[in-house]
């Protein structure tokens, strides 16, 4: 286990983070993704398709955006759509180089008002004439029939005024795509957008007759994949895309332009159908292992075809060259919040020793930034509360505590009910079949889980089972099965003939194998009838030979444990340099490596029943060279077959 370095973790001297500039392009302000960079270089250069799997938070969005900053803004085009005068569910469309459309919208409109003021005024002497002639008619005489001519006249203006100024507005052009104000080629970001917005749609018109309805190409409504030409469509989460709309992105891809007509079949703008729009872009898909499954295979074979796929790095190596990034990391965290201080060199490393215990391997530091930069945030609204000028240590350690996830909300409410009801006990003395576990929440938050196991009679000779409760999922459950085999082989003893009932005390949902050390040692301490102690627990997963094998989330563990008072945490030897346990919980509790299952046992029973720990070792060792001298011969005859020489 490493303490806390009390060293300084980085080698250039600063007062606080506003010293760090910050790099202007995007592409440079990626931490940790050298690989998915140079490739995000490569495919802006030579408009190729992406494909990123990764967690959360690890960049992805941010490699999107800066590859739409390397594209050329010099090739962007506005698109119009523009009335059909032979068919006017057949809306044309116009493209013209970048800030044209918008003078051509308003030449049309420019036409529309004089030609609309012509027509008013035309239309306001005809209504006008209409009193003046029933006056002199009667010669302004009879009041009524000019009342009525007045009348007259002001409904003419108003209806056939209307379906003049409807009329002449056919002829204004609509402007789908405006490039004119942008200062680099488009990032439109789709994520989670449903097939209208994403594809384009056609309004819905009730009003088709007397001269009342919209235009059609008034009605037409341009999707992001044509916001997106000359540029970048970025979809995260592109698996969650139903597979009819994922056939239609394909189509996109492939062509290059896309047809824009009402996505509702029952709606009067399926009747309406443009020509194909324009959407030359490069595709940035993202998602996580899941939407490797949901992906349409011909859409990831175009990606894959015209384009590359990248894994996303979530931990780097923690060099003294990555600390400084992630230095820079919290300066342009502070820079793109505009609310918060700057950061003291002290809390910049309290950020990148919370970077090195979230990283879960021995030497690394984890590039989930984005749970990282809201650690970050954290500390500066807490530094804006306590007035003061720039962010200090002390709030980055109070931001850890008051930034909890829900998982570690939930592991903490969990943890003080076991304790109002002493389901778990914390003292030196040993119980038969109890053993405190340790598991984690979510992937940051740990907590203390009580395994209990007991023996008894199966119902007839020969026919004992394994039961356990939990609702145990599959890698559990298998794991309980490979540990009713190890004990089987190592302990000598026939268990067939009875029963192994396993609980995990007020917990349900189990999954993984990392409570595989604490279910062996309860099922021995059963069989043996050998006490546990109740100031130790441990987490570890183990082979099907009795080898300790490292798990996940052994920081986050450990301290669950120290958390509650208990004084002896056991954990795979490997996972020894991932623990880095915050200053508050480091001298509270000792922990313990461990290789073998023996050396479980020899630290989690009681002192006298020791010995059962070395059965175990001897049996290892004996298993161990049978299937050594079993290997040797299997090569030996093998290598005789060929006429080698035998060892």
């Amino acid at each position: 286990m490493e303490d806390k370095n009390q060293e300084s973790l980085l080698d250039i001297d600063f007062h606080d983070t506003s010293e760090i500039g910050v790099p202007p392009k995007l592409v440079d302000q990626v931490i940790g993704q050298d690989k998915a960079v140079r490739i995000i270089k490569k495919a802006a250069l030579q408009s190729r398709h992406v494909l990123l799997i990764g967690d959360p938070g690890t960049g992805k969005s941010l490699l999107g955006a800066a590859a739409a900053e390397l594209l050329p803004k010099d090739t962007l085009e506005d698109i119009l759509v523009v009335p059909n005068p032979s068919n006017a569910n057949n809306p044309k469309i116009v493209t013209l180089p970048s800030g044209i459309g918008r003078q051509r919208v308003e030449e049309g409109q420019e036409k529309a008002r004089k030609r609309d003021s012509t027509r008013t005024l035309t239309l306001f002497l005809v209504a006008l004439s209409i009193p003046l002639i029933f006056g002199f008619a009667t010669g302004w005489r009879d009041a009524t029939v000019i009342l009525f001519s007045i009348i007259a006249a002001l409904l003419i203006f108003l209806v056939f005024g209307g379906m003049l100024r409807g009329r002449s507005e056919i002829l204004v052009p609509k402007l789908l795509v405006d490039t004119e104000s942008m200062t680099t080629a488009p990032f439109i970001d789709a994520t989670g957008a449903h097939s209208g917005a994403l594809l384009g749609d056609v309004r819905h018109d009730p009003f088709q007759s007397g001269g009342l309805g919209t235009p059609p190409h008034e009605r037409v409504e341009v999707g992001l994949i044509h916001k997106a030409n000359k540029g970048i469509l970025y979809i995260d989460e592109v698996g969650t895309l139903n597979i009819r709309t994922q056939q239609k992105l394909l189509t996109a891809l492939q062509e290059k332009k896309f047809q824009i007509t009402g996505q509702s079949e029952l709606s009067s703008g399926a009747m309406v159908r443009t020509d194909p729009v324009p959407c030359n872009f490069i595709l940035i898909a993202a998602g996580n292992q899941e939407t490797i499954r949901n992906l349409h295979p011909a859409l990831r074979s175009r990606i894959r075809g015209q384009g590359y796929e990248i894994v996303m790095e979530i931990t780097m190596e923690d060099s003294m060259a990555n600390r400084r990034k992630l230095a820079r990391f919290v300066s342009q965290e502070v820079a793109k919040d505009h609310k918060i201080p700057h950061f003291t060199k002290k809390a910049v490393e309290e950020i990148i020793y919370e970077a090195q215990r979230r990283s879960g391997r021995p030497n690394s530091l984890t590039l989930l930034l984005r749970d990282l930069g809201g650690l970050i945030r954290t500390a500066g609204d807490l530094a804006i509360e306590r007035n003061k000028v720039l962010v200090t240590e002390v709030e980055v350690i109070d931001a850890k505590k008051l930034a909890l996830t829900l998982e570690g909300q939930m592991s903490l409410q969990t943890l003080q009910i076991r304790q109002d009801y002493n389901l778990i006990q914390i003292n030196p003395d040993g119980e038969v079949g109890r053993v405190n576990g340790l598991a984690v929440y979510g992937k940051s938050s740990g907590t203390v889980t009580p395994i209990e196991a007991a023996i008894t009679p199966a119902l007839s000779p020969g026919s004992g089972k394994i039961y356990a409760t939990g609702q145990l999922r599959v890698i559990a459950r298998e794991s309980v099965q490979n540990i009713s085999a190890l004990i089987k082989t190592y302990l000598g003893k026939d268990i067939s003939n009875h029963d192994i009932h396993i609980q995990f005390v007020g917990t349900y949902g189990v999954d993984g194998d990392s409570a595989s050390i604490t279910i062996a040692t309860a099922i021995v301490s059963a069989i043996e009838n050998a006490p546990v102690r109740q100031d130790t627990a441990m987490t570890g997963s183990l082979s099907v030979r009795g080898k300790v094998l490292p798990i996940g989330g052994a920081t986050y563990k450990a301290e669950a444990a120290a958390r509650i008072g208990i004084s002896r945490v056991i954990v795979p030897k490997l996972n020894l340099k991932d623990l880095k346990l915050d200053a508050e919980y480091q001298g509270k509790i000792k922990i313990i490596p461990v290789e073998t299952f023996s050396d479980v046992l020899k630290e989690a029973l009681v002192p006298e029943f020791e010995y059962i720990a070395e059965k175990f070792t001897q049996s290892f060792d004996r298993k161990n060279h049978e299937i050594i001298e079993e290997d040797l011969f299997v090569v030996t005859k093998k290598d005789h077959n060929k006429g080698g020489i035998p060892f």
